[in-house]
């Protein structure tokens, strides 16, 4: 065997040091600590947990989407808990949340993301929490699969790989962001009975909607049809199954070749150089 194969590394699968990564952005560090007691008493113990935060309670260190992506990066649990400073471990405990997680992983071993409310679909919302004034909303049906998560707990399979956008900031709607990357990715997301106290009901403020536009803008443009040629073939994709199937017929094929062919030279696509 040639002594150049040394330097390379076989890898095997991930084998994680931790089973949970709690992480949360912090700007109240009181309010911080007495989440991470409530947590502690609920059995995620520092041996078997790890307890990750970024700073923000001088200054804004990282908005939510950057600062997640750190989290996500430098995680080293099996399952990644994603929580708002403002929530309290209450009815339920870690072998609550274990027992619901090996729930999802035996009849979808394809899930990514878990929460404790969200939108079901474009008429149904579900949640399952206590409201800081003590009301607590109780779903009968769970767990059920998702398309959105609200941001106050979110616990997300390491083994996933998610990530939130990049062209994104702020500090709304980024758990519907991860929704949307765990979907194209080809993996779930569930609703599921784990009950704890968020004290805070949340604030559409202008910045809300701000980011919401914003939001929009950003998958019309990444969820567009478009063709896409590679080095062997050319294809359309669409959501659309009339145009998929159009566009896809050679003739067609053939006169948007002659399109860019005259339009769209190859050197419009040049990287150019800023400092010239």
């Amino acid at each position: 065997m040639s002594r150049t194969l040394n330097i390379a590394r076989s890898i095997t699968a991930t084998n994680y040091e931790f089973e949970y990564s709690i992480c949360t952005l912090v700007t109240r560090k009181a309010e911080y600590e007495e989440m991470l007691s409530s947590f502690l008493q609920k059995g995620f113990d520092e041996k078997s947990c790890e307890y990750l935060y970024i700073d923000n309670s001088s200054q804004c260190t990282f908005e939510a989407f950057k600062g997640l992506n750190h989290f996500l990066q430098q995680a080293k649990g099996k399952y990644i808990i994603l929580c708002h400073q403002d929530i309290i471990i209450h009815d339920h405990d870690r072998n609550h949340l274990d027992k619901k997680i090996q729930e999802i992983e035996k009849n979808d071993p394809n899930w990514a993301l878990l929460a404790n409310a969200g939108g079901i679909n474009f008429k149904w919302i579900a949640t399952n929490l206590t409201q800081g004034s003590g009301n607590r909303i109780k779903e009968k049906r769970l767990p059920l699969r998702t398309k959105t998560v609200d941001e106050n707990l979110m616990i997300v399979k390491n083994r996933a790989n998610l990530v939130l956008s990049h062209n994104l900031s702020g500090f709304h709607l980024y758990g519907t962001d991860l929704c949307l990357i765990a979907d194209v990715l080809g993996f779930n997301s569930y609703i599921i009975d784990f009950n704890i106290i968020h004290k805070s009901d949340g604030n559409a403020d202008h910045t809300f909607h701000k980011l919401r536009k914003e939001f929009i803008t950003k998958y019309e443009h990444a969820f567009r049809s478009r063709f896409l040629t590679t080095t062997i073939t050319r294809f359309y994709i669409s959501g659309n199954w009339f145009t998929a199937w159009l566009y896809n017929l050679q003739p067609v094929k053939f006169f948007v070749r002659q399109y860019y062919k005259i339009f769209f030279h190859k050197k419009r696509y040049v990287l150019k150089d800023k400092d010239q």
